[in-house]
C-alpha cells in the first residue's frame, strides 16, 4: 500500500479552498512561501504585506501575521514593519502589475536602500484580477486583453526585467527568478525562496524571488496549456536562475545560454 510520506497541505495554510481560477500558478507560491517559513523555522516572527491582486484573498487563508498594503506600496509598508520590529522576517506578496506597474519606485528604492525585506513577486505577465491587460512585465507578441494582436514594441515599449534591475542593486544581496511549470521549477523555486530568507535572517540585504506563474485565463488559452505556454513564452524572456548571490550578478542573457 503506498503510504503518505509528507502532509499534503502546509501547516500554515488553513484551508486548500481558494478563489483562484483553474491552473493558476499562485496558490503553488503560497504552499512554497509557507513550506520555507516552517523549515526554516520564524513563522511565529513572520510579518506579511500584501499587495493588490488575485492572490490578496490568500490574507485570510495564511497562518502567519498579516498586513494590507495600497497598490503597489507593499514594500514601503514592509519596510515600515521591519525597521520597528528588526527581529522580525518581512516578506512581501506581490503580483507584477503591483510591483512593477503601481509600484515600480518603491521597490527600486527598497532594494537600493538595502532593507532587510524579502519580496516575493507572482509574475504571470498580465493584471489578473482586472481581466488580464498588459503590465510592464508582458513580452513582445503576447496576447493580453489590450494587445489583441500582441504586444508591440513601438507602440507599447520593452517588458522590463524586475529582477534583473534589483539584482544590479548593490543594496540587493540575493535575487532569483523561479517559475512553477513543471516539477523542476517547483523545486528549484522553493530552495530560492528559502535562501532569500536565509540571506535577510544573516542581515545581507534586501532580497526578491520573483516567480513566472501560470495564468491561462488572462491568456485566452486552454488551461492545460498553461505550463507550457508560460515556459515558452514568459520563460524564452525572462529566464530563470539565480541573478545575483555572494555578490555576483548572473545577467538573463547568461541563463539563457544555459538553458539553451
Amino acid at each position: 500500500m503506498p503510504e503518505t510520506v509528507a502532509p499534503f497541505k502546509p501547516d500554515l495554510l488553513l484551508t486548500q479552498e481558494h478563489h483562484m481560477c483553474p491552473g493558476c500558478g499562485e496558490p503553488l507560491v503560497v504552499r512554497m512561501l509557507l513550506d520555507a517559513l516552517e523549515d526554516l523555522g520564524i513563522a511565529e516572527k513572520t510579518v506579511g504585506v500584501v499587495g493588490i491582486g488575485c492572490y490578496t484573498s490568500f490574507t485570510t487563508t495564511l497562518d502567519v501575521d498579516v498586513v494590507q498594503a495600497l497598490h503597489g506600496r507593499a514594500p514601503s509598508v514592509a519596510t515600515g514593519v521591519k525597521r520597528m520590529q528588526p527581529e522580525t522576517a518581512v516578506f512581501t506578496l506581490q503580483g507584477d502589475g503591483d510591483m512593477v506597474n503601481e509600484g515600480l519606485q518603491e521597490v527600486i528604492h527598497t532594494a537600493a536602500r538595502g532593507e532587510k525585506v524579502t519580496c516575493i513577486l507572482l509574475n504571470n505577465g498580465v493584471f489578473g484580477e482586472t481581466g488580464g491587460h498588459m503590465t510592464s512585465t508582458t513580452v513582445l507578441g503576447q496576447r493580453t486583453k489590450n494587445t489583441l494582436e500582441g504586444r508591440d514594441a513601438d507602440y507599447h515599449g520593452h517588458p522590463i526585467l524586475i529582477g534583473d534591475i534589483l539584482a544590479g542593486l548593490d543594496g540587493t544581496a540575493y535575487a532569483a527568478r523561479g517559475s512553477v511549470h513543471n516539477a523542476a521549477g517547483v523545486a528549484r523555486t522553493k530552495r530560492y525562496i528559502a535562501r532569500a530568507f536565509e540571506s535577510q535572517l544573516r542581515g545581507d540585504g534586501f532580497s526578491i524571488v520573483e516567480v513566472l506563474t501560470m495564468c491561462p485565463t488572462g491568456w485566452f488559452i486552454p488551461t492545460a496549456e498553461g505550463p507550457g505556454y508560460m515556459d515558452d513564452v514568459m520563460g524564452a524572456v525572462h529566464a530563470t536562475g539565480e541573478l545575483k548571490r555572494d555578490g555576483r550578478v548572473t545577467r538573463t542573457e547568461e541563463l539563457r545560454r544555459k538553458k539553451g
